[in-house]
């Protein structure tokens, strides 16, 4: 008997210990600094702007290659999220919408630090803006 509340008690610490790691981990999070994006995208025009046929292959992009981290919503509450050193910013954001397409472009396709770049993932150009445009479905 004696044996069981030591084992329970020895699970409940662990349990209790884990919890509050996850909660430190959470806080210790940063946001992302300022992007570096290069001239070449800030003025890139997105020649696929308005293309409804390309609705489903965006949204076929994100849901393989965002939500884990952005969530299927886009407000960065996907399962891989958490385990993240950066926070994760909501694609709902105002200022993430307000962002040109090129930039919106260079942040999704080449990425930076925990933000992978998927140019050899996501290849051909029409369905980068396709990604891109479903995006921008996420307000």
């Amino acid at each position: 008997m004696k044996n069981r509340r030591n084992l329970l008690t020895f699970f409940l610490m662990v349990v209790m210990c884990g919890f509050l790691y996850s909660f430190i981990a959470i806080q210790d999070k940063k946001d992302g600094g300022p992007w570096d994006i290069p001239e070449k995208y800030k003025n890139m025009e997105n020649t696929y702007k308005g293309d409804a046929s390309l609705n489903k292959v965006g949204k076929i992009l994100y849901l393989k290659h965002c939500r884990s981290c952005h969530g299927s919503k886009g407000e960065g509450d996907g399962a891989k999220a958490a385990s993240l050193k950066t926070n994760m910013r909501s694609l709902k954001d105002a200022e993430f919408q307000a962002q040109p397409d090129g930039v919106i472009y260079y942040q999704s396709i080449i990425g930076r630090d925990e933000m992978p770049n998927y140019e050899s993932k996501i290849p051909d150009e029409e369905d980068r803006w396709a990604l891109v445009n479903y995006m921008r479905t996420l307000k």
